[in-house]
């Protein structure tokens, strides 16, 4: 056995270096749209695309490795969708704030995270969550994923009389991730080795033959520099001085801590990595988080999470950390090689999301649904994910539902003073989201 194999236990994780590389090709793929997306919102802000392209790569490379390295997690690590929403059309359009005074609100948050994460205050968080709840924070995230993915293929889209609705089955790109579904679901039915990474490829093949994905015209570029946005939450990190912008950072933290928290936990249910309801070295999982965030910080993104897209690399495999060790490397050749990413659309990622989402919701048949002050509290986790659209929010309604049935019923002593504290919290949070925090 050879000392990686060793390092990375493959032979107690049943898994191979050939497994591996698989999964993270798969994750890294499933969740590569990043790259373009996250330097599209956040040039909304006015932030220099190709250099946020360039810092999005770099942050997801270093803490995914470094999650790979040290917590030795099958769990990728990128700037988050949502929160980086939140950054440009909340606090920088919305609130008017300079963006390098809103990078610096994320800095400030980055090293809040290293410290309560070194003094392994988030682990305890974690482990401290009912074994209900964390179940069905897996199962939402499934349902969310699912939904990402059903939308991203235009099988669901908005209707302002119904909220969502049915879209269009015979439009091209529609028919195109229809086609990665079924493949999907039958190579996956059939138990084929790899069927999600096989699916999306299958897809991408079938996208180019028809003239739906365009082949790119080039296929190495030089990354785009950083100059524009580096260093400059460093410079205005004096700029943190006002209320309003301290409400800024604590935004930052509740929403990057528990989405994090809640995508891990879910990924480690899914992966069978818990042990008596606890997630082994969840602190160096949550440090990787927290290094992403202050690289990334420093060097011009929002903050980061753990990706839900893991989930494809756990699906077809994937069980140590050199899953994240491979994804974390991709991202990196991704900066050389961006123009060949344009082929990994939405159509081709969608089937990969709508499948780990049945894989993941068979979390729900963990959930005591006979003991309705705990079904409740977790139905409405499951639910508000996709409803929201936020992992965090889904959370939220959850969290602050659990104490309240659990006093209805007179076990209002079995509840952790963190669960109380946590619900208090969330309750602050959803008062200050209301209010355009």
């Amino acid at each position: 056995m050879s000392n990686i194999a060793r390092y990375f236990q493959f032979e107690e994780l049943k898994t191979t270096h050939r497994r591996e590389f698989i999964a993270g090709l798969t994750t890294f793929v499933s969740m590569a749209y990043i790259l373009f997306v996250n330097p599209s919102v956040l040039g909304a802000a006015g932030m220099d695309q190709g250099a946020v392209f360039t810092a999005t790569g770099i942050a997801a490379g270093v803490a995914t490795i470094f999650m790979g390295l040290v917590a030795r997690y099958p769990i990728a690590i990128a700037p988050g969708l949502g929160v980086n929403a939140f950054f440009a059309y909340s606090v920088v359009i919305g609130m008017k704030v300079p963006w390098q005074t809103a990078m610096a609100g994320v800095l400030v948050a980055a090293l809040i995270f290293l410290v309560l994460t070194f003094f392994k205050v988030r682990e305890k968080i974690i482990n401290l969550i009912p074994q209900d709840l964390k179940v069905a924070i897996a199962a939402g995230i499934g349902l969310f994923i699912a939904f990402i993915g059903l939308h991203d293929a235009g099988l669901i889209v908005a209707n302002k009389d119904t909220m969502v609705s049915l879209g269009n089955l015979t439009s091209s790109t529609s028919l195109l991730s229809i086609f990665g579904i079924i493949v999907t679901f039958v190579l996956i039915a059939r138990r084929t080795p790899a069927a999600i990474f096989i699916g999306m490829v299958l897809t991408a093949l079938v996208g180019i033959a028809t003239g739906l994905i365009d082949l790119p015209k080039t296929i190495i570029s030089a990354a785009p520099s950083l100059a524009p946005t580096f260093g400059e939450s460093i410079k205005h990190i004096g700029d943190i001085n006002t209320f309003q912008l301290w409400t800024v950072v604590l935004t930052f933290l509740i929403v990057t801590f528990f989405d994090t928290a809640g995508t891990m936990i879910g990924l480690a249910t899914q992966a069978g990595f818990m042990k008596n309801g606890e997630m082994p070295r969840a602190g160096r999982a949550l440090m990787a988080d927290a290094v992403g965030m202050t690289v990334g910080a420093v060097i011009g993104t929002s903050p980061t999470s753990a990706y839900v897209e893991s989930s494809a690399g756990i699906a077809v495999g994937g069980r140590s950390g050199m899953t994240s060790v491979w994804t974390g490397g991709f991202f990196f050749l991704a900066l050389l090689f961006s123009p060949l990413l344009s082929v990994v659309t939405s159509q081709v990622t969608a089937p990969a999301l709508v499948v780990v989402g049945v894989l993941m919701a068979e979390n729900l048949r963990n959930i005591h649904w006979d003991d309705f002050a705990i079904a409740a509290p977790a139905f409405l986790i499951v639910l508000g994910m996709p409803l929201t659209y936020s992992i965090s929010d889904g959370i939220a309604l959850g969290f602050i539902l659990y104490p309240i049935t659990m006093i209805a019923t007179k076990r209002g002593k079995t509840v952790h003073p963190m669960m109380y504290a946590l619900a208090v919290i969330f309750l602050v949070y959803l008062f200050l989201i209301a209010h355009g925090a």
